[in-house]
């Protein structure tokens, strides 16, 4: 049977092109992983300086230091994303939800470790100006790099997380 004629181009379509030229159940490279959560871990990363940095100045305890650090890790990080589909012409309601679909996982696993180390390590007790800090904070941001990348990839390989954006590049 020819299913020529019902096939459509979809963003899912574009999705699986951009992570690689795979289908569905192929794979996407390393190298689009690398970048897709390169992307979102510059989003995260300045939200969560900029919210632990507000937090330890204000004296805040540990709990709304880590609130704030983790919803501005969100706020930049979808931020991103919805600047760069609005560039590509989608409205406003569409790069909200594109926007969703791409980044939450991605963003919540990075928070999650990232805060992860911050606690373990008694970082959130430290002053900005100790190294333990800067330490935790940074280290953090690159074991949830490593930790993020993978499943970036295999979200991307089946046209979810960070290969929907990339239909409107």
């Amino acid at each position: 049977m020819d299913h020529t004629a019902h096939h459509t181009s979809t963003a899912h379509d574009h999705a699986a092109q951009a992570a690689g030229g795979h289908g569905e159940h192929g794979g996407a490279s390393w190298g689009t992983a690398v970048k897709a959560t390169l992307h979102c871990l510059t989003g995260c990363a300045i939200g969560e300086i900029l919210g632990m940095v507000i937090g330890t100045a204000l004296l805040w305890g540990n709990v709304p230091t880590m609130v704030l650090a983790i919803a501005l890790a969100f706020v930049f990080g979808y931020s991103f994303t919805l600047f760069a589909l609005r560039g590509a012409g989608l409205d406003l309601k569409s790069a909200v939800k594109v926007a969703l679909a791409a980044d939450t996982a991605s963003i919540a696993i990075m928070e999650l470790v990232d805060n992860g180390v911050i606690a373990l390590s008694g970082a959130m007790d430290a002053h900005l100006s100790d190294t333990l800090f800067w330490t935790a904070l940074l280290g953090g941001f690159a074991v949830a790099f490593v930790i993020t990348t993978p499943v970036n990839k295999w979200m991307i390989g089946r046209g979810k997380g960070h290969a929907v954006v990339h239909a409107y590049h």
